[in-house]
């Protein structure tokens, strides 16, 4: 058995161009759908995957753990960096995808079978809508608290925000005050039954981290997540240590290693590997692994594509130490046409159940990915108010 080609479908999806990766292989109709997606960086992933597709023509798909070991550790540079390491993983997620089809079941049958009967989804607010999410202006507090109960009525018993504000490296009370009110109408609108997160996405600098996770420690949310740069990982464990808030980071963090020094650090609660970033689910099952010996919770990151949301799932449905799985539906109102699913949904509570078909459970229309060909993607940007550059 052997790989044959490897090809790249780019789907673009407004703020992010969704990246599929099909491996084929010599054996008619096998093949495995992988997902690559990183956003404004779609054509270096795309010419990525075809420099790695070199070493992997005419190599055996069921040697997973062989062909990692070559996409990482060939061509002298490792594959460490975010634009190599999110081609490494969307073609590992694929060769996972081919390997349960062979054996003819679920990927998570493959690494010991269930460790729970059902995963809870958790959304954003606006479902994933850019201007929702991303966009809602942190002094409307009340449409915050609007957000909320929709999520809500949508079934979700969780839901993550952006509440906090970019910030100057030191800034005066309003942006703390703004994030309060904030985290204070969701929860009102909501009451304590609802797990709140909010998202700093590291926009600010480890003391404005500090008195934004302080300010919101009492209103008990669910995780606190990037209070400031993964590059400060003390910092990250110094807010940690200060609050009684579950701190959670990772999704910039590609492989095993970078999370090995922030568990040894004791700096987070909860690890966010993006399994479309940190190796594919090779990698995210030994990050998983790691966590577990620690006692740290497992919440990948995934704001991406569907292929992205099946194999979190199928990860989720093997690894202890995973609690909750991120999902976004209404980033674009045609995202159910790409893809059918082998999982079901409970729309009460937004419970999944797994998936009984093989692999990912999952196949994508290539004709409905032709409909939304490659645009670039839709700039989000942070400027400050004296005009210098902020994290977006």
């Amino acid at each position: 058995m052997k790989i044959t080609a490897i090809e790249t479908h780019v789907c673009h999806a407004r703020m992010r161009n969704w990246i599929f990766v099909k491996i084929i292989t010599d054996q008619p109709g096998l093949y495995g759908w992988g997902e690559a997606t990183l956003e404004w960086h779609t054509q270096a992933v795309v010419g990525a995957i075809k420099d790695i597709e070199t070493l992997l023509i005419g190599e055996d798909p069921r040697r997973i753990e062989y062909l990692w070991q070559m996409m990482y550790r060939q061509h002298f540079w490792h594959g460490n960096g975010v634009v190599r390491g999110t081609a490494i993983s969307g073609i590992d997620i694929a060769l996972w995808d081919i390997l349960g089809k062979i054996h003819g079941v679920p990927c998570h049958e493959l690494w010991g079978g269930r460790v729970r009967d059902y995963i809870r989804l958790y959304c954003h607010l606006g479902g994933g809508k850019m201007e929702d999410f991303y966009e809602t202006d942190t002094s409307d507090a009340k449409r915050f608290g609007e957000l909320a109960l929709q999520a809500v009525e949508e079934g979700f018993t969780a839901f993550k925000s952006m509440a906090v504000p970019p910030t100057m490296p030191i800034e005066g009370l309003m942006p703390v005050k703004h994030a309060e009110a904030c985290v204070k109408a969701m929860r009102e609108a909501v009451g304590d039954q609802i797990d709140i997160m909010v998202d700093c996405h590291a926009r600010p600098s480890p003391r404005m981290g500090m008195l934004f996770a302080q300010a919101l420690e009492p209103y008990g949310l669910y995780f606190f997540e990037e209070p400031c740069w993964p590059e400060s990982m003390e910092d990250i464990a110094l807010i940690q240590r200060a609050v009684k808030t579950p701190i959670a980071t990772g999704e910039r963090l590609v492989g095993v290693h970078a999370f090995r020094e922030l568990l040894e650090k004791r700096a987070v609660s909860v690890i966010q590997p993006d399994i479309t970033h940190c190796g594919g689910l090779s990698e995210a099952r030994k990050i998983g692994a790691l966590a577990e010996a620690y006692r740290v919770a497992m919440a990948p990151h995934n704001p991406q594509g569907p292929v992205s949301t099946a194999a979190s799932i199928e990860l989720g449905f093997a690894t202890p130490s995973y609690i909750i799985c991120e999902s976004v539906h209404s980033d674009v109102p045609w995202r159910s046409d790409i893809v059918s699913e082998g999982f079901t949904v409970e729309p009460k509570g937004r419970i999944v159940y797994p998936n009984k078909k093989p692999g990912l459970g999952i196949e994508i229309d290539e004709k409905e990915i032709k409909k939304h060909p490659f645009q670039q993607e839709v700039l989000q940007r942070v400027f400050y108010k004296d005009g210098s550059i902020g994290d977006w």
